[in-house]
């Protein structure tokens, strides 16, 4: 990454920061619900860039999300930062374990594996009375330091943390996906033999990858709580597991940008068809699926190659 990139990513972040200051609370929250399900999506990008779909990532989801909400609850510590760290603990170490079984699995069998562990926490929840049963609960807002800037409407500080997260998952991921390690993965969706007459542990740069988007999924998870301030075990089910299919088709697989710019479409388009159209609204989302499928076989991103290059859409 030049030092170019590096500055206009540091502008583009002020700029965002800024304009989420100035524009109505309702777009802002709707931008970092947005951006925090990006987060879920990059993970996922992260799998199926190595051949692996994933309809279980709402099981990490949920733990970002039912982690920071116990943890506030029980210990009322409310700081964004203690309580990131705490979805990123249980994100990972859930992951390290359950990674241990579905990095041996392939194509069906992982996306079906990751979706059966993801519904055993859907069926765990509903039936815990602790957590609120199937109706969830409230999770306070949180601060840093004791700060919690508020603008006309709501809290702030989740849309100001989610921005500068993206800033630096961002760069982070680009590097990891032009290092050896990042590419890996390619190579394995092509010819996971080869690889492994190369040297290289297949099943280690699975199992590393799969604990990368679990954290990803948890920070996202964690964040939505806490922009939100309600959590429910439908975090966890198989349907919001399909909706990050749904927004990682929708933008692409060619950028770290594709994921946070087909979660923004994502949101903003069902907002409006749900407004407009209450009865029909995942009508609209499955005809604009059809339409960029058909169109834009690899997302929105690529968009941008062809306008570049001047090509016809």
């Amino acid at each position: 990454m030049k030092k170019s990139t590096y500055i206009s990513l540091f502008v583009l972040t002020g700029v965002l920061i800024a304009l989420g200051l100035i524009v109505p609370y309702w777009l802002s929250f709707l931008i970092t619900v947005a951006l925090s399900k990006g987060l879920v999506v990059l993970g996922l990008m992260l799998l199926m860039r190595a051949g692996m779909v994933s309809f279980g990532q709402g099981l990490y989801y949920c733990a970002g999300a039912y982690s920071v909400g116990a943890f506030s609850q029980y210990f009322k510590i409310d700081d964004i930062l203690v309580l990131l760290l705490v979805a990123i603990s249980v994100g990972g170490t859930v992951s390290a374990i359950v990674g241990l079984l579905l990095a041996r699995y392939r194509e069906i069998f992982f996306a079906m594996f990751s979706m059966a562990f993801s519904m055993i926490l859907y069926g765990i929840l509903v039936k815990s009375t602790s957590f609120g049963s199937s109706d969830g609960f409230n999770v306070i807002s949180p601060t840093l330091f004791g700060w919690a800037p508020q603008l006309e409407g709501g809290p702030i500080l989740p849309f100001i943390t989610i921005s500068l997260i993206v800033m630096i998952v961002s760069i982070m991921m680009y590097h990891y996906f032009n290092s050896p390690m990042g590419m890996a993965g390619e190579a394995i969706r092509e010819n996971e033999i080869r690889v492994e007459y190369l040297g290289i542990s297949v099943h280690r740069v699975i199992y590393y990858k799969y604990i990368m988007a679990a954290v990803l999924a948890s920070i996202g998870g964690a964040m939505t709580a806490m922009t939100v301030g309600h959590i429910d075990p439908e975090m966890a089910y198989w349907t919001t597991s399909g909706e990050f299919v749904f927004i990682t088709l929708m933008g692409g697989t060619a950028h770290v940008a594709a994921p946070f710019l087909g979660a923004v479409v994502f949101e903003l388009m069902r907002s409006f068809a749900f407004q407009y159209s209450p009865y029909t609204w995942q009508m609209v989302l499955g005809i604009a699926l059809l339409a960029i499928i058909i169109f834009l076989p690899k997302g929105l991103w690529s968009l941008k190659s062809k306008i570049i290059k001047g090509d016809q859409v």
